[in-house]
């Protein structure tokens, strides 16, 4: 199986460069497989799962929040405003995350309009996809 080189940048660092076999990111249609010699292509992340098999055909596996995908000339550049290896998800501080969102939720529900209803519900989609994640993944 042939190889193309991978990016993953977030707005902090340069979080993984190397060749891989394959890669699986969470597209906005849903799950997008890429191999090498894919077509050029562009697209926004959502929260999820991104999978992609090393060199060795070893699987890795991330945690993004959002972000975009751009394929071109056996390159993949995948910008991230945040990624993590699920070995290093702290379940106890996303379930900690997850419980503030939904308290928040309620809070507006129950007619506290002082709540960012938007972040609320970003916070509460990043908590349950690291949770979701790492229980998959382990």
């Amino acid at each position: 199986m042939t190889m193309f080189r991978l990016s993953i940048v977030t707005p902090e660092k340069v979080f993984f460069e190397a060749d891989i076999r394959s890669l699986i990111v969470p597209g906005t249609e849903g799950y997008l497989g890429v191999l090498s010699n894919h077509a050029p292509l562009i697209t926004a992340l959502h929260p999820g799962k991104i999978e992609f098999r090393d060199i060795d055909d070893k699987p890795h596996f991330l945690a993004v929040t959002s972000g975009f995908l751009e394929v071109s000339g056996n390159v993949a550049t995948l910008l991230a405003d945040a990624v993590e290896e699920t070995e290093e998800i702290d379940v106890q501080r996303a379930e900690a995350a997850r419980d503030r969102a939904w308290q928040m939720l309620k809070a507006h529900a129950a007619g506290d309009h002082n709540i960012d209803v938007p972040r609320a519900r970003a916070a509460l989609e990043r908590a349950q996809n690291r949770i979701r994640i790492h229980r998959q993944t382990h």
